[in-house]
């Protein structure tokens, strides 16, 4: 049984939920959707062809070809690597590439992550209050751990006591959320998760977990699931 609450207009349609710990979605829910879309896709499809070529006897670079290779049926890894991120295909490989090509833009001081203001004084107010708070973004472990250490606003690494990618499982499954519930040891039920897409809640909503609907930028409204604006009008409290 979920434990949210939505409250009436009358209670200027407050959020209120109890929950041992936060689960977060980044683009569109913490970060505008145009950082991603704009600046951090554009910058490794300049690039990829060139970082490969680079770095082609890296072991790390080997294994993501080897990995693109098999799961393309054999075809030609870097090829496909750079039909994935054309179409956005969620692929554990190119992401895997992404986060090593962006690695190299952040520590060289060309890429700086925005997140939402609102967003992050709420996640600090949540820390400070003793919520633990995760991440699951279907970008690497390793390029949200350098969104939120080159944040325009410092160094939001501390914030966050773990960080989770599609290495668990695709993020409209719910068995994904199972897992991440049983890796942190809180049940379903006791975490809300945060997203602006309604097929991930849906997910999360089906292995019990409470779900809320960030409706930010370009994201459409959708009556399924209890949704916010600005994460002002949230509380999340024990």
């Amino acid at each position: 049984m979920s434990e949210l609450q939505l409250a009436t207009p009358e209670t200027q349609a407050l959020v209120h939920i109890k929950a041992d710990a936060v689960l977060l979605d980044i683009e569109g829910t913490i970060s505008p959707i145009s950082f991603v879309r704009d600046t951090l896709f554009p910058y490794s499809r300049d690039r990829l062809e060139g970082f490969v070529s680079d770095n082609f006897m890296s072991p790390i670079v080997q294994d993501i070809l080897a990995q693109a290779k098999a799961l393309a049926g054999g075809s030609d890894a870097v090829s496909a690597l750079l039909g994935w991120q054309a179409r956005d295909v969620k692929a554990p490989p190119l992401k895997k590439l992404q986060g090593l090509i962006w690695e190299s833009g952040y520590r060289s001081g060309a890429l700086r992550s925005t997140i939402f203001s609102d967003a992050l004084r709420a996640v600090k107010q949540w820390n400070s209050e003793g919520l633990p708070l995760y991440i699951y973004s279907s970008g690497s472990v390793q390029a949200q751990q350098l969104f939120f250490e080159f944040s325009a606003t410092g160094d939001l690494r501390p914030l966050f006591s773990e960080f989770f990618d599609t290495d668990v499982g695709p993020k409209t499954e719910p068995s994904s959320y199972l897992r991440i519930s049983e890796h942190i040891g809180t049940r379903p039920a006791r975490i809300v998760y945060f997203s602006d897409n309604p097929k991930e809640l849906e997910a999360a909503r089906s292995a019990d977990l409470q779900t809320v609907h960030v409706v930010k930028d370009e994201t459409p409204h959708n009556p399924d699931f209890p949704e916010i604006s600005d994460y002002c009008s949230v509380a999340v409290r024990r």
